[in-house]
């Protein structure tokens, strides 16, 4: 909301400029997922209004950067494994931990980190923390190495004795989970919707190459089987698009999106890794090099299909709706709906 230094865009504004981000880089997206979606619209949902003014203000103003603190070393799909500790010690609480794969750790300025606060509750025992940067005992260190999203920071974060006032606690003590799987609503949204990009990344390159590659006497776009992946590619464009606009239009109207989410996350992320890989193939040794693109949207359209729940992670969750396992319950902190209250024009007297 503009009330809080933002455009007042809608969640589909957020959905498409996250597609034509990865379109060029899936790093540029990276940034939009985790400082917007993870943490800034978290903030927006479950932040109390000094929480807001404090920290979600400077964040939408570019002025601090914020990262997203779940994943631990043997924490990652169970989330209830976690490790890291939140003690109550007067009007404080003292973190101990360590998270990883946190992309910007080395960037931001703040953190939502999710620590244990009672261990006989499970998933109800966790909460959630804004975490400056410099309030002593954290560090961090990059990860090295990565197959894909290279340019991207991606780090560890270790907490040692870091004292975080009470006030900061995000949420309730104890809604700890609710506030990560919200969370993830935005985050996989975000990743669903940037997953067409590469999708039709891949398509605009094929279609140039096509008719400029000849083989046998003719273009290469006249042989079936490259029409055939071409096809498939055009196929997978509309379906992802259809499928993140659904979960815009649900997010702008504050309904639950929790299955539409993971379904749109499925299905794009194991997409855009098969245009990713058709695109290669028809390239050719030209698609295995780096002289163009295609090997880095194959290798970034992988991860795609690891962080923010695995491929068989949202498999299961798609089961367990339609199965009747699994269903959504209202929050004690909805997503706002869209148009955001304090940006309406104000209704004229009748």
């Amino acid at each position: 909301p503009q009330k809080y230094g933002g455009a007042g865009m809608d969640y589909l504004s957020l959905g498409i400029a996250c597609e034509e981000l990865e379109r060029a880089d899936s790093v540029a997206r990276v940034v939009m997922s985790v400082h917007l979606a993870l943490t800034g619209l978290t903030l927006l949902q479950w932040g109390t209004e000094e929480q807001k003014q404090k920290y979600l203000i400077p964040q939408a103003r570019g002025d601090r950067i914020g990262a997203y603190g779940l994943t631990e070393p043997n924490a990652g799909s169970d989330v209830a494994a976690m490790q890291a500790t939140a003690v109550k010690k007067g009007d404080a609480y003292i973190l101990n931990g360590e998270k990883t794969w946190i992309s910007l750790a080395e960037s931001a300025d703040q953190f939502l980190i999710f620590a244990v606060t009672a261990r006989d509750k499970g998933h109800q025992g966790l909460s959630c923390f804004i975490v400056e940067r410099d309030a002593g005992g954290i560090t961090t260190r990059p990860i090295k190495g990565k197959l894909g999203v290279r340019a991207g920071d991606t780090g560890t974060v270790a907490l040692q004795d870091v004292e975080v006032p009470a006030d900061n606690l995000l949420g309730l003590e104890g809604e700890g989970f609710k506030i990560a799987m919200s969370a993830l609503d935005n985050g996989r949204y975000t990743l669903a919707s940037g997953a067409v990009g590469i999708i039709q990344a891949c398509l605009d390159h094929c279609l140039k190459y096509c008719r400029e590659r000849k083989t046998f006497g003719e273009e290469i776009g006249k042989h079936q089987l490259v029409q055939q992946m071409i096809a498939r590619m055009v196929q997978m464009c509309d379906i992802g698009r259809l499928l993140y606009y659904q979960v815009g239009w649900l997010k702008n109207q504050g309904q639950r999106n929790t299955r539409e989410t993971s379904l749109a996350k499925w299905t794009n992320c194991a997409n855009c890794f098969q245009a990713a890989h058709d695109a290669i193939q028809i390239f050719g040794a030209y698609g295995y090099s780096n002289e163009y693109p295609l090997e880095r949207y194959f290798r970034n359209a992988r991860g795609l299909m690891i962080y923010e729940g695995t491929h068989q992670i949202h498999e299961l969750i798609q089961a367990q709706y339609a199965l009747g396992y699994r269903e959504d319950k209202p929050l004690r902190c909805p997503l706002p709906a869209w148009p955001f209250a304090a940006d309406r024009e104000p209704v004229p007297a009748s």
